[in-house]
């Protein structure tokens, strides 16, 4: 089967195609290219000298140039391939590769509808917008954007939609969940007993007003910008003696405005507590 013709529509279209052998796999690098040695293509992560006609280099081989698609090298490789994948993020979008029935199930709960393909066991939901690529961001769930590539399997149906926080989010690591049940939040009060350092209550209400409003604000990776805001907060008055219930409270209705789940916010809260040792 010649997938050429298929990989020159899609190049056309601005879709970036590389051939895959059996197995869903890229074709392995030549001689020359074997472990990187040439020093990789020009748009991999470090870039290098490597003039290679041939289809080396995994997703860095994508290309919508025809001259390259119909080289001898590569028209050899269309002829062998039994698939053909192509570079999410040359293409400009994001794929949510749902690789079972429950991380579909996820998706239609948790993420904004967008384009979906049918994949052989799950589907296939694309972003318009680009991304760090990252397997296992949850069971079943992998994001295939930058330095990564994806099964061509059709073009879908939907209307693609833009890449959301809560798929960014998704790639942010923050440090592992204290698993300990959700308990009231308690500042230790200064070693000597005396008043706030900041000495006006004003000070702690424009810091807690400022933190609700970096956290409402918040347009992309915002696990990760909750959590920071939790650090600022207690790395300021954690030790003061000043932060009351109250004031968390305020910090976690924010949180949980952007989509944050009440475990979540404890989860950050303690881990940021634990982070600064207190």
């Amino acid at each position: 089967m010649n997938l050429l013709p298929l990989a020159l529509n899609l190049a056309a279209d601005g879709i970036p195609p590389l051939p895959l052998r059996a197995g869903k796999l890229p074709f392995g690098n030549c001689p020359t290219c074997t472990a990187n040695a040439c020093g990789g293509r020009p748009n991999m992560k470090t870039p290098g000298p490597c003039q290679c006609p041939d289809v080396c280099h995994g997703w860095a081989a994508a290309t919508t140039d025809t001259h390259t698609l119909t080289s001898r090298p590569w028209v050899t490789a269309w002829r062998r391939a039994a698939a053909v994948a192509y570079h999410p993020g040359g293409a400009g979008v994001t794929v949510v590769d749902l690789d079972n029935p429950t991380a579909v199930a996820w998706a239609a709960q948790t993420l904004p509808a967008t384009r979906t393909v049918a994949t052989t066991r799950g589907e296939h939901w694309i972003y318009q917008g680009t991304m760090q690529s990252l397997n296992a961001v949850r069971d079943g769930v992998d994001i295939k954007s930058t330095m990564s590539y994806a099964r061509w399997l059709g073009p879908g149906t939907g209307t693609m939609t833009a890449l959301p926080d809560v798929v960014r989010a998704l790639a942010v690591k923050e440090p592992p969940a204290i698993q300990s049940p959700p308990q009231a939040v308690t500042v230790p009060a200064l070693a000597d007993g005396g008043a706030c350092r900041h000495r006006t209550p004003a000070y702690l209400e424009r810091g807690i007003a400022m933190a609700e409003q970096r956290i409402t604000e918040a347009r992309e990776a915002v696990h990760a910008t909750i959590y920071r805001t939790f650090l600022a907060v207690l790395s300021t008055h954690g030790r003061c003696g000043c932060l009351t219930d109250t004031h968390v409270a305020r910090l976690f209705t924010a949180a949980q405005a952007k989509g944050e789940s009440p475990r979540h916010c404890t989860d950050a809260w303690t881990n940021a507590r634990t982070r600064l040792g207190l």
